[in-house]
């Protein structure tokens, strides 16, 4: 079904009938290129520019994926733009892991830039408004500035340096450039209106001062534009024709249309030589239940040593999913499913799992694990007698082929397949009950043992030499099957499993307000769990890093990248995603 008129979906992931998405974005580009709005032009330019400040997160997929994803459907190209204009907290390996993720995420950009590659150019444009009376510079602090700007009620009140003269506001500007003035000692602000209703065109600063090296231009400045004067100018000068923004900068707008009319104005033309000028649509966050998405604090989680990195399973970094499991086609169906409106929205975790658990359903193997072992011992297994049982690598996909598992008469089975007393329900192993192993027989208890602290160790049974095909030849019929891996061939392993890294549903629940207590307090004690006792057939020794698999009836599982094997050379894996949705059908009991 089409999207609505505001760009809300009736239902997810809505597209005409040549593929193309049909939300309000969609429509306003279609219709623009209808109209050769931008002087004629076939092609849409956008672009994706993160602010190279830290690693990205499932937030910024969402803005990949449109930004990315419009130039494909429609025609065009997608430049990756550095938002590099606060060298104070941004840093190399922050570019270089922006470039990993949005490759990883299926797309390449047209173009690699810089708002640094455009500093003499900004600066030149804000000499030009200075000599033209729209900016001056202001030798009031940070702290002045603030208190004066007003609020939406009470208008702000007009700095005394509002009106000092263009040749005396253009010699502090090459004065600020030059290094005489301190970080904070003076900065340059557009002269719009201090009485407007937009906060953001009260007088806003267009460039401040900050004597710190740069991570591309070394210290060959330290006066830095601010994001609202290098945002508008770079799309420009890149001939972006649609520039789509979140919805937190719908209110900035308004100075993003200033500074670019204001500049024409002057006759200031783009170095590309483009003669239409970008426009400014804003669309909803993409917002998920459980997760932080603060850089500050996803920042603060990895300096404090919440987690052991930007990349750690736990966080909602991009790195930190790929570290997990989550494949890039699950993502991205994630995000199409999400729709795009002028609403904010906070997703459910369980969506996101849905859609990484069907692309992972298609493309990882299947192999089997037990992670709470106990003995299976088939007493009338012949002795030293080593079967090798055919089973498929995923049954979803024939190219994938089969391995051979090992059988022996001594297996690890799950503790919590066998029950002493079992309800009536419990159709896995019990005294004298009967049930099938996979790929292999059917088995019948005759008894267990316990070790001293009285839990259960050792389960024996029977088998059947009938039942080599998975039926037994008088039609009886038996409801369980059970995963095993051979004691002898068992391969040790560590396992990761992960809770939300908050326990609150938003983690910034009890934060606000009065008496407002520390986020923190949110943080979830049993978000990692580790498993060192873990048994895995041998076929998973053969798992590269990064490589998925499915261990049956557990769920979904990932070679870890980061650390492939322990201390002890035992292979890591992380849990991806389980089986089925048990997250969302514990959030709807409360549990």
């Amino acid at each position: 079904m089409p999207a609505m008129s505001d760009g809300t979906p009736d239902s997810p992931a809505a597209t005409d009938a040549a593929g193309k998405p049909t939300h309000f974005i969609a429509e306003k580009i279609e219709a623009d290129l209808a109209a050769g709005k931008f002087n004629g032009a076939t092609e849409i330019v956008t672009r994706f520019p993160p602010e190279p400040n830290g690693f990205l997160h499932v937030g910024h997929a969402k803005s990949i994926c449109l930004n990315f994803g419009l130039p494909r459907a429609f025609g065009g190209r997608c430049n990756l733009r550095f938002d590099d204009t606060n060298p104070a907290k941004e840093e190399q390996r922050y570019i270089d892991a922006i470039k990993q993720d949005v490759r990883w995420l299926g797309f390449e950009w047209a173009e690699e830039r810089y708002a640094s590659d455009y500093f003499d150019t900004l600066y030149d444009w804000a000499c030009k408004l200075i000599e033209a009376g729209h900016a001056f510079v202001d030798d009031q602090s940070g702290d002045e500035i603030r208190a004066t700007r007003g609020d939406l009620v009470t208008p702000g009140r007009p700095s005394p340096f509002r009106d000092r003269p263009a040749d005396e506001s253009l010699d502090l500007f090459a004065r600020m450039k030059a290094g005489e003035f301190p970080d904070g000692g003076k900065v340059v602000r557009a002269r719009i209106d201090m009485a407007s209703p937009n906060l953001n065109l009260r007088d806003p600063v267009l460039y401040r001062i900050l004597h710190t090296e740069h991570p591309r231009t070394g210290d060959a400045w330290c006066v830095y534009p601010m994001y609202d004067w290098a945002h508008g100018q770079s799309d420009w000068i890149e001939g972006v024709t649609h520039s789509l923004c979140s919805l937190e900068f719908e209110d900035h707008r308004p100075l993003y249309d200033w500074c670019l009319d204001t500049l024409i104005g002057l006759g200031v033309t783009s170095p590309s030589g483009v003669t239409y000028r970008p426009e400014q649509t804003e669309f909803n966050r993409l917002n998920l239940s459980h997760t932080q998405l603060s850089k500050r604090k996803l920042r603060a989680l990895v300096e404090e040593g919440v987690v052991d990195g930007w990349n750690d399973p736990r966080m909602p970094t991009l790195a930190g999913m790929r570290r997990r499991g989550f494949t890039p086609a699950g993502l991205r169906s994630f995000v199409e499913s999400a729709g795009l409106s002028k609403r904010n929205q906070t997703m459910e975790l369980a969506r996101l799992e849905s859609s990484v658990r069907e692309d992972l359903n298609r493309v990882a193997q299947r192999r089997m694990a037990v992670l709470d072992p106990i003995r299976l011992v088939i007493e009338n297994w012949p002795a030293g007698h080593v079967e090798m049982r055919d089973a498929p690598n995923n049954p979803e996909n024939d190219a994938d082929g089969s391995r051979q598992v090992p059988m022996t008469g001594e297996l690890f089975i799950a503790r919590s397949d066998f029950m002493v007393d079992p309800p009536k329900k419990f159709f896995r192993l019990g005294p004298g009950r009967e049930v099938r192993l996979r790929f292999g027989y059917f088995v019948t208890c005759t008894g267990y043992e316990t070790d001293d602290a009285g839990h259960v160790a050792v389960v024996r049974c029977t088998y059947d030499p009938a039942t080599s095909g998975g039926s037994a030849p008088d039609g009886r019929k038996v409801k369980g099957t059970l995963t095993w891996v051979s004691v002898e061939h068992a391969l040790d392993a560590a396992v990761r499993e992960y809770q939300t890294l908050f326990a609150t549903e938003d983690p910034d629940e009890g934060t606000r307000g009065e008496n407002p207590r520390d986020w923190h307090a949110n943080l979830n004690p049993d978000s990692l769990r580790e498993i060192r006792g873990a048994k895995l057939e041998p076929a998973c020794a053969d798992a590269s890093p990064g490589q998925h698999l499915q261990f049956e009836r557990i769920g979904y599982f990932v070679r870890d990248a980061a650390t492939p094997t322990d201390g002890l050379g035992r292979p890591v894996f992380n849990a991806t995603v389980g089986l089925r949705d048990t997250w969302g059908k514990q959030q709807k009991k409360g549990g």
